[in-house]
């Protein structure tokens, strides 16, 4: 019954959700009409001027850009990693392993889920090439697959991710004073006992929910068309072109050189502040490219899998500004700290029934967060616009800065498996459509909600 309502919906959503770049655009103007008609009358100029002005800064700013090339990075760098051969003969190895849709579904989704943990990019990359693997495997052997669940398991691994190490918002807090907030450790987000319990239970949970939806569409399974996709890349072909032994001697040597200065930096680094503190979106690109450098062997190898995983960042390179400018839209007329009033006053409201207030407001961030990620679908934009709201708002209630931002973090995931933006790489590797797996992940986003609702609670 359920999944047959995911269907349905996941068929509406394809026929009726517009380009996710028109759902930027469309933000934008919303959040503009919305600030316009509730911001007092400014003291010189006019409101629309403000505004503008205000949508321009954010857009256009140092930090924007900043940020939005260092999320790109993180994709592209976890891209090209899970492009690496090693990485991609353990995932021919790992297809191998099992013969039915309840055993493939759930290894694809523990991987997957293993994954994105370590990094969100290298777990998407990771889980999209072993659930092609599978549907290779099981093409070549003619024998019956439920090939999109055991896609859709490879795309589980964005529900987990910003509880993982390149999680945005918590890495972003761990810097310096990120939008004139108070920097938090990483110890008190993605190293917190709420954090690891919740990742744990899903760990087990996910792929049990796999095997069980395999088991229960008995006639889903049939024999696919799917090639294998691991067998080369972009970096073999540098291999096909060969090269003069005293030719390799000098990169090999500037590789080395490298690979050591970046273990001598990070290793001081880490001395110095310490493992968790020390741990950001900067430090987590040079440790993703330094591990690629490492399995790939050689800078031309690593240049040409770096090279074929960018496209994948395309959109990141053309929405965050928007998002950004969003969030000037929301400063420039004082809405932001009115839905922060909001915010407060729903947790209230929840507290007023007799629940507890951190339990609530860790409720009403969690589902806000899920709501607003199906109209931004990106953590990084998505935390530009709403993380100074949802920390302001846990200061009024005087409750934690740190669990506000993981309840953040998790809205955010669990509702991507609603959002079909960031399965677009998934579903280019996979050869499926968006309504070939949006109705099992919103089984799965469904089934888990109560998990994330008892986190909150026991923890």
């Amino acid at each position: 019954m359920l999944a047959r309502v995911a269907a349905r919906l996941a068929d509406l959503a394809q026929r009726f959700v517009p380009d996710p770049f028109v759902i930027a655009l469309g933000l934008t103007a919303a959040t503009f009409a919305l600030g316009w008609s509730t911001m007092p009358p400014p003291a010189t100029g006019s409101g629309v001027a403000v505004l503008a002005a205000g949508w321009f800064q954010r857009f256009s700013s140092t930090e924007t850009l900043a940020f939005t090339t260092q999320m790109a990075l993180v994709l592209v760098a976890g891209s090209a990693l899970a492009r690496a051969r090693l990485v991609r003969s353990l995932l021919a190895r790992l297809a191998d392993v099992p013969r039915g849709t309840a055993g493939a579904a759930a290894l694809t989704a523990l991987v997957a889920l293993l994954a994105s943990f370590l990094n969100w990019g290298f777990g998407l990359v990771v889980g999209a090439l072993l659930a092609r693997e599978i549907g290779a495997r099981a093409s070549a052997a003619r024998r019956p697959l439920n090939y999109p669940l055991v896609a859709t398991a490879g795309y589980v691994g964005l529900m987990v991710w910003h509880g993982g190490l390149s999680g945005s918002a918590p890495l972003k807090m761990a810097e310096a004073a990120p939008f004139g907030l108070a920097t938090i450790p990483l110890s008190e987000t993605t190293f917190s006992p709420l954090n690891l319990a919740l990742g744990a239970g899903l760990l087990v949970f996910v792929p049990w929910l796999f095997a069980r939806m395999a088991a229960a569409q008995g006639a889903a399974p049939r024999v696919w068309e799917v090639q294998s996709l691991v067998a080369g890349d972009a970096a073999d072909a540098v291999d096909a072109e060969g090269t003069a032994p005293r030719r390799r001697a000098l990169p090999l040597l500037l590789l080395l050189f490298v690979l050591a200065l970046g273990a001598l930096a990070l290793g001081g680094l880490f001395a110095e502040a310490g493992v968790l503190r020390a741990l950001s979106l900067n430090t987590v690109i040079l440790m993703l490219m330094l591990g690629g450098l490492a399995l790939f062997g050689s800078p031309q190898r690593y240049a040409a899998a770096f090279v074929s995983s960018v496209g994948e960042a395309g959109g990141i390179l053309l929405q965050f500004p928007f998002y950004f400018g969003i969030l000037g839209l929301l400063e420039a007329s004082g809405l932001g700290v009115r839905l922060s009033g909001g915010t407060v006053d729903a947790a209230r409201g929840l507290s007023a029934l007799g629940f507890p207030l951190a339990w609530s407001f860790d409720m009403v961030t969690w589902l806000s967060a899920a709501t607003v990620n199906l109209f931004v679908p990106s953590g990084g934009g998505q935390w530009a616009v709403q993380g100074p709201i949802v920390v302001h708002a846990a200061g009024e209630l005087q409750l934690p800065a740190a669990r506000a931002v993981m309840a953040f973090a998790y809205g955010d995931e669990w509702s991507n498996m609603l959002q079909p933006f960031w399965a677009l790489p998934l579903l280019g590797i996979t050869g499926l459509r968006a309504r070939d797996i949006l109705g099992y992940s919103l089984t799965v986003m469904l089934a888990s909600g109560a998990l994330f609702a008892l986190a909150f609670a026991l923890f």
